[in-house]
């Protein structure tokens, strides 16, 4: 019988490595997102990430960006709770930017013109513009589950001292919690294993008239000019940008939206309860974090922004290898194109499946 007894401990032996194998299989992911809602490009980005069963969402450091940081940080909290995902932190983190603001960029635009989009200045989704720490009706419901006590900057800090080389930032808003993060910690950026950026704008075939007539104006490198500088500077292992130029090839349409509402999951029927035809801006950079099979072209350039407090104030910078600066700016990978079926195919897929680790989700 001791050969049976050795075949079963065989047995036992592989079973135990498959399910170290499938643990390690989970990719840690920190989410640090201006999280607008309900719906919209930075709730469905979070939902594709929380959604797919091979990340291991650590947390969701929220800021202000599309709107203020305190009415996003409860919008994120009632999707945590919609879905049944409230044991994932969700984390507070900057108001203001590092050196810009409201006050500052109405001067500015004295002087070089108005700008179409301002995030939290100028927007807001089915109310009107409000100060930074009201909290308007919240059209999903208010949540009942509070926010971490943590600042962003010290819990993305201590995330990756705590999984050196294994962490993903997943940074879809404004970089002030980064830069916040990096002064906090130094080593911060090259304890990561790599971020993923939705941000800048180089060249985009658009006639939106944010960027028809300003291609390197983007909103999220623009909102905070020196803590993206600062990003664009730091050591990364990798970094990854999903542009407007590739953005702006995607689009949440009716017949997108109307795929995702056959599903009676609580994720697929907050989305169709409250999705917008718009662009895929965050969603694009999620899903080819989870699939970088679904972009077709890839393009290494040298990334920064524009710190001048001139008519370029926030704009993009980007230069071919070997006509950069040499002043510290990295070297990035650029998205360029994309396989926009298998995109849309897996995008719809990741928000209809059931939420993994979901408990007592409350529906919308």
């Amino acid at each position: 019988m001791k050969w049976l007894e050795r075949i079963c401990a065989l047995l036992g032996l592989l079973a135990v490595c498959a399910f170290g194998a499938q643990g390690q299989g989970k990719r840690k992911v920190i989410i640090d997102q201006d999280a607008a809602g309900p719906g919209g490009t930075d709730m469905q980005a979070i939902l594709a990430l929380v959604n797919s069963p091979d990340t291991e969402v650590l947390g969701i450091t929220v800021l202000t960006g599309d709107a203020w940081r305190d009415e996003e940080v409860q919008h994120t909290l009632r999707l945590m709770e919609i879905i049944g995902r409230t044991d994932i932190p969700v984390v507070p983190g900057a108001v203001f930017p590092l050196v810009s603001s409201k006050e500052y960029i109405a001067k500015w635009e004295t002087l070089h013109g108005k700008l179409v989009y301002k995030g939290a200045w100028n927007y807001a989704h089915g109310h009107a513009v409000h100060g930074p720490y009201e909290i308007p009706p919240m059209l999903e419901g208010k949540p009942s589950i509070k926010a971490s006590t943590e600042t962003a900057a010290n819990f993305l800090a201590r995330m990756v001292r705590q999984y050196p080389h294994e962490v993903t930032i997943y940074a879809a808003g404004p970089m002030t919690d980064l830069a916040l993060a990096i002064a906090l910690d130094p080593q911060f950026p090259e304890l990561c294993k790599e971020l993923i950026v939705m941000g800048g704008s180089i060249n985009p075939r658009s006639d939106d008239p944010e960027f028809a007539l300003s291609p390197t104006h983007e909103f999220n490198f623009w909102m905070d000019p020196e803590a993206s500088r600062a990003v664009l500077h730091a050591r990364w292992p990798r970094v990854a940008v999903t542009t407007v130029d590739i953005s702006v090839k995607t689009r949440m349409d009716k017949e997108l939206i109307e795929q995702v509402r056959k599903s009676p999951t609580p994720a697929a029927q907050y989305v169709a309860k409250y999705a917008e035809a718009n662009i895929l801006w965050d969603e694009l950079a999620a899903v080819a974090w989870l699939d970088p099979s679904i972009i077709t072209e890839w393009k290494k350039l040298y990334m920064d922004v524009n710190v001048d407090h001139g008519a370029g104030y926030g704009n993009t910078l980007v230069w071919a290898p070997g006509n950069e600066p040499g002043a510290g700016e990295i070297l990035v990978q650029v998205q360029e194109d994309l396989d926009r079926e298998k995109f849309y195919r897996e995008y719809v897929e990741l928000l209809t499946r059931e939420t993994p680790g979901a408990k007592n989700a409350t529906g919308n």
